[in-house]
């Protein structure tokens, strides 16, 4: 193990509407460097749900991969997910964007009764195993509860989102901008991010605070 914490992040493609979210990606990885950690971006490879035309919000007849697309966010410094191993990291963190609901899971059209990817549920299940932190942004607090049930998190204040998290066996606890919920007894912290009509600085506060508190418990 490194001096530094070394986080784990996984991302879920490259754009909200299809991916995983940018602005939330971005400062996440900038607060775990402002504050003297390092981390490792993972992705599932996996093919893409779909993809969208962000200008029209049409699908374009064409696919696209999870892992590769996540690259462009990392860098091209990315392992396939496949890899990941919770005893070589500090934390977890997952920042949200659709993707989390449409490649990294079905919850964006199952719900509650969603299917969580198999290497995205392995990891999660063993770095809380592990008693390490969990760190959730926007939506991906929704996977965390289907993962790990009995968790308190936060979406926001989105009603059929929270009213889904409750059915899962998780609690919700209301937020509005850049605010976060931490869960000591199992070492999760969620924060809304843009399941708020947010902006940019807010989406940062909000991935700074997180990062601060998932380094407090790591």
């Amino acid at each position: 193990m490194a001096d530094k914490p070394k986080f784990a992040v996984i991302l879920s493609g490259c754009g909200n509407k299809d991916g995983a979210e940018i602005h939330e990606s971005v400062m996440t990885l900038w607060a775990i460097h402002k504050h003297g950690a390092d981390y490792q971006c993972f992705a599932p490879n996996i093919p893409q749900h779909h993809v969208l035309n962000f200008i029209t919000d049409q699908e374009m007849a064409e696919d696209r991969n999870v892992l590769v697309e996540s690259a462009r966010i990392a860098r091209g410094n990315i392992k396939d997910l496949a890899e990941y191993n919770a005893d070589d990291f500090d934390a977890l963190v997952i920042p949200g964007g659709l993707g989390v609901a449409k490649n990294l899971s079905t919850f964006a059209f199952d719900g509650p009764r969603c299917f969580v990817n198999e290497e995205v549920e392995r990891a999660v299940r063993e770095t809380a195993a592990r008693n390490k932190p969990i760190g959730a942004l926007c939506i991906a607090p929704a996977i965390i509860a289907k993962i790990l049930g009995d968790v308190v998190v936060t979406i926001g204040q989105d009603p059929g989102t929270e009213a889904a998290i409750i059915n899962m066996g998780a609690t919700h606890e209301k937020t509005t901008h850049a605010e976060i919920v931490i869960d000591k007894d199992n070492k999760v912290v969620t924060t809304p991010c843009y399941m708020l009509d947010a902006k940019v600085d807010q989406i940062g506060e909000g991935a700074e605070k997180l990062v601060m508190a998932v380094l407090e418990m790591a």
